[in-house]
């Protein structure tokens, strides 16, 4: 069993600052890839960023320089520092890991979301 719980959303006005959290906990061995996604109403789901276990990332053309993403692999936690936060960033953050568990071999496995959601 592997969970994956988010944290660190909320309301923040436009041109504003968040950090998300993203704690990993269960019977894991290892993480490979870790991501951010994100949804707004009515609208699919969307990947923000990525981050290798050797810390190689990677983002979306909305967020480059505004977003950085981190990891801490002895902590198994993920991070997304959000700056100049924009209304069109307002959606639901979703972590999501490819773990490498003790017992039974790859999982992917998703947090249950954080809302955020930025005024104007």
């Amino acid at each position: 069993q592997v969970q994956l719980v988010e944290s660190g959303g909320g309301l923040v006005q436009a041109g504003g600052s968040l950090r998300l959290s993203c704690a990993s906990s269960g019977s894991i061995f290892s993480i490979n890839v870790m991501g951010w996604y994100r949804q707004a109403p009515g609208k699919q789901r969307e990947l923000v960023a990525f981050i290798t276990s050797g810390g190689s990332t990677s983002y979306a053309d909305s967020v480059k320089v505004r977003f950085t993403i981190s990891r801490d692999n002895a902590k198994n936690t993920m991070y997304l520092q959000m700056n100049s936060l924009k209304p069109d960033d307002t959606a639901v953050y979703y972590c999501n890991a490819e773990v490498l568990r003790r017992i039974g071999g790859i999982y992917n496995s998703w947090g249950q979301g954080t809302q955020v959601t930025v005024s104007s």
